[in-house]
């Protein structure tokens, strides 16, 4: 899944000589988060609505009146994806920078289109297939070829079908994968992946199985 797979490209721009309320206006209008500032077709920054709360607040060492203009309090240069960016390659860019969206800019520099923390989460609801019917189960692999293919083997021979598959690493020797498969009764599943010495981690069994 790509950038451009979850961008939205309907994109809400304003001037720099806009003022602060005009924008917080706008963001509130429309229900968004996130503005970005262009100029003559060119991103100069992005502008949020906590940049504008804290600008005003009266707790800020100098507050700007309501009427200052969004390039005095954009955060410039902004931070910007590619349509073909993998949507993981996003996410890992806002969560290092603690940023909640990302203008996606063209080969020409053109605003394509803007990524959120929402669309970010709506991917993976997508990657995960926890949108369809479907039941989770989560097993703990050693961390050497040939595992993940075991356990994907094992299911396929049982007529289970995997919707998803996850996986990250838990320690120096083993890895977790989490598979949502097409069935919602997994209990049958896990006992059989336990018999055959597989380390179930979810479902776990139930107290009289132990």
């Amino acid at each position: 899944m790509l950038v451009r797979d979850i961008m939205n490209r309907q994109v809400r721009i304003i001037p720099p000589d806009m003022s602060l309320s005009s924008a917080y206006g706008i963001m509130q209008s429309h229900s968004i988060r996130h503005l970005p500032v262009v100029d003559e077709g060119r991103l100069l920054g992005v502008v949020t609505d906590r940049d504008l709360r804290l600008a005003t607040s009266a707790l800020s060492p100098v507050p700007f009146p309501a009427d200052a203009r969004v390039q005095d309090v954009m955060a410039t240069p902004p931070r910007t994806a590619d349509p073909m960016d993998p949507v993981e390659e996003a996410a890992r860019t806002m969560r290092e920078l603690k940023i909640g969206c990302l203008p996606v800019l063209d080969d020409d520099g053109g605003l394509v289109g803007i990524v959120t923390g929402i669309d970010l989460l709506d991917a993976l609801v997508r990657l995960t297939g926890v949108d369809k019917p479907s039941g989770r189960i989560e097993v703990r692999l050693p961390d050497r070829p040939g595992e993940l293919a075991r356990l994907t083997s094992f299911l396929s021979h049982r007529n289970v079908n995997i919707h998803s598959i996850l996986s990250y690493p838990e320690g120096p020797d083993t890895v977790t994968s989490v598979l949502r498969v097409g069935t919602i009764e997994i209990r049958p599943v896990a006992d059989a992946l336990r018999k055959a010495d597989f380390e179930v981690l979810w479902p776990p069994p139930k107290p009289w199985a132990r």
